[in-house]
């Protein structure tokens, strides 16, 4: 009976023992819950200070031609290299290569309702901000916060609208490119041009609107110089195609004085096609960009008789900027990169790779072979973003004004 009862009492301590090693096992992985739990507090509150000291992947958003390409590869690069927490990765749309563009694409996500994508950082400018804009409204980006990117101090130019949202690093403008051996005293007015159009029938070109911004700066300020509504300038309103009608009348009329070959008035295709034709001597004068004129004669692909110079009325210059999307993943990421764009080293590596018009005081700055850049004051430039109307606007010059022959 003893042994019975000596039995029952170690069989009750190892059941006390073995619950008592079970709680202790309790015990152990709720520490180690909690543990794990401290490690997730640590890990929200180190990506809530990830927020704060930026880290991670910025994905970068960039459209245009292969020259914007190849200089926002080196930026990328450069900024990489230095950086030992943020690194950016570029997602570049070579422009009129697909079916949907950037701003497409932005659109669509933002009216999904998607969050937390990888459209980090939007570099913007002209008809794309103002197109984005009428279809997703300012509230699809971050309100931009002057602390966070330091450099911006140091930049005066503001764009045309969404100075809140866009921060401008570059400005970009069109031309009047000349060869000064033909034409030493270019004109200073556009009366002036249209004179020596008329005196100098077929030495004088622009691209096909649409297929370069340089002959649509040349076609639409011609036609907006006749409304005199400055609201026009900035607005995708159709309303504003009612007034259209005199600008293309006075496109009509210059048209027998443009370019010709084989005997028929000829416009070339893209901003390169018209700068080649002046590079060749084909003719005297068009309308271009003053990144791609400089950039090529620095290079040596285009004469250094080739001059530019700026009429009165001017055409349109523009600056690009970069905007934050509130649905992208890394903000504090964005504002880093947005920064170093607005340094002393990226704003030199935008002169020396596409001869960009820097945004930061240029006495400190090599301009080498680009001087001219010295004397282009972006806030001085006429701006014009109509937005979808481009759209409307360039069918309505391939019906009546690529069709004169």
């Amino acid at each position: 009976m003893k042994m019975k009862r000596l039995l029952a009492c170690l069989l009750c301590a190892l059941m006390v023992l073995s619950l008592a090693a079970c709680g202790g096992n309790s015990g152990g992985s709720s520490d180690a819950g909690a543990s794990n739990a401290g490690s997730s507090d640590a890990g929200a509150s180190d990506a809530g200070a990830s927020n704060a000291a930026p880290s991670g992947t910025v994905h970068l958003w960039a459209t245009g031609s292969d020259n914007v390409r190849q200089v926002f590869e080196t930026l990328v690069e450069t900024f990489n290299a230095q950086s030992d927490s943020v690194q950016v990765e570029l997602n570049f749309m070579l422009s009129g290569t697909g079916t949907q563009t950037m701003v497409d694409m932005l659109a669509a996500a933002y009216k999904s309702g998607q969050t937390n994508t990888d459209y980090d950082l939007i570099d913007l400018g002209g008809d794309d901000f103002s197109r984005l804009l009428s279809l997703i409204g300012t509230e699809a980006f971050l309100t931009l916060d002057s602390a966070k990117m330091p450099n911006a101090a140091s930049v005066d130019a503001e764009p045309a609208e969404g100075a809140d949202i866009l921060q401008p690093y570059r400005g970009t403008t069109v031309v009047l490119a000349y060869n000064s051996e033909t034409v030493p005293t270019p004109p200073k007015t556009l009366d002036e041009l249209v004179a020596w159009m008329e005196a100098n029938p077929g030495r004088f070109a622009y691209n096909v609107p649409g297929t370069g911004g340089a002959g649509d700066a040349f076609v639409r300020t011609a036609v907006y110089n006749y409304i005199e509504d400055a609201e026009a300038w900035s607005s995708d309103d159709e309303k504003w195609m009612e007034q259209w009608d005199s600008g293309f009348e006075f496109l009509a009329s210059i048209h027998p004085y443009m370019y010709t070959s084989g005997g028929t008035v000829t416009y070339p295709n893209k901003n390169q096609g018209a700068l080649d034709l002046l590079s060749n001597k084909e003719i005297d004068m068009c309308p271009m960009w003053a990144d791609m004129l400089l950039s090529q004669r620095s290079a040596g692909t285009v004469p250094q008789c080739m001059k530019m110079t700026t009429i009165t009325p001017s055409f349109t210059g523009s600056l690009q900027g970069m905007a934050i999307p509130t649905f992208g993943s890394n903000t504090e990421g964005a504002y880093e990169f947005i920064n170093y764009m607005l340094s002393a080293e990226a704003q030199q590596i935008l002169v020396e790779k596409m001869a960009a018009i820097p945004l930061i005081d240029t006495s400190e700055m090599n301009l080498d072979g680009v001087e001219d850049l010295a004397d282009l004051d972006v806030t001085q430039f006429r701006t014009l973003s109509i937005g979808s109307l481009d759209t409307y606007f360039n069918e309505r010059w391939d019906n009546e004004i690529s069709t004169l022959g």
